[in-house]
């Protein structure tokens, strides 16, 4: 893809984020229900920064090491957003394996997939990345705002599990929300999130009741700390190429 080409067309479908203006939805952690899958798409496009950017960046690094007769790996594909975007690049031969936890998530791909109707080799499977061995014969593995759901314990042991069912020459794509070492600029990172979030139509009871009922579920790592996982599991090269305050991309080789 060229610098020139337009960004991917993002696949929304669904209603719009109002999770959160209810205070009773800060009584329990944030799931990824029903409720949830719902308005996901309308949620994430409104929740993270330069949301169409990533998808065209992800779009353009998996067209670079995506491999004909290869499988393709979303892990975490919610409602398959991604793999949409994916499927209107890539060669047909590339195979799509979406995998998430959320039976809710997996049939809204599924529909989705479905709606737009491809000739592509897809699934949709459920499971765990904390205990179940998903990835085999993959030139491209994208980790979207995944990682950060998975217990901190458990990491290292999920990305050296994704790293033995890739090829030589394939690469990891990993997208999260970090936090860095000097207090001032989370600070600043984190006010500046917000106003983004503010900007998009959340109001401030809504983004104290997400902030609440994330605190336990989503735990961000520091750049270097997501770096470290990586080249322990035995990626030979890391590069970062996204970063906007506290989020950051990175792509590794195998």
């Amino acid at each position: 893809m060229s610098d020139t080409a337009k960004p991917p067309r993002l696949e929304v479908a669904g209603g719009q984020d109002r999770v959160f203006v209810d205070p009773a939805s800060t009584e329990v952690d944030f799931q990824f229900d029903g409720k949830t899958v719902a308005v996901f798409d309308d949620m994430v496009e409104r929740s993270v920064p330069m949301y169409g950017e990533i998808q065209r960046l992800t779009t353009e690094l998996a067209g670079d090491f995506a491999v004909p007769g290869s499988r393709l790996y979303d892990l975490g594909c919610s409602t398959a957003t991604t793999l949409l975007n994916l499927d209107a690049t890539l060669p047909p031969g590339v195979a799509f394996v979406g995998i998430d936890n959320a039976p809710e998530m997996l049939a809204k791909a599924r529909a989705k997939f479905a709606a737009r109707g491809t000739h592509r080799d897809v699934q949709f499977i459920a499971a765990d990345l904390q205990r179940d061995r998903v990835v085999e014969d993959a030139s491209v593995v994208i980790l979207l705002l995944t990682l950060q759901f998975i217990r901190p314990l458990n990491r290292e042991h999920v990305i050296r599990r994704i790293y033995e069912g890739m090829r030589e020459q394939s690469a990891l794509i990993l997208v999260e929300k970090i936090i860095v070492d000097n207090g001032m600029f989370n600070r600043l990172f984190i006010r500046h999130y917000y106003d983004m979030k503010r900007r998009n139509g959340y109001s401030e009871s809504e983004i104290a009741h997400k902030r609440e009922a994330l605190e336990n579920v989503l735990i961000p790592y520091r750049p270097d700390e997501n770096v470290k996982l990586l080249r322990d599991a035995g990626f030979s090269q890391v590069e970062e190429f996204f970063r906007w305050y506290n989020f950051n991309g990175l792509v590794a080789v195998k």
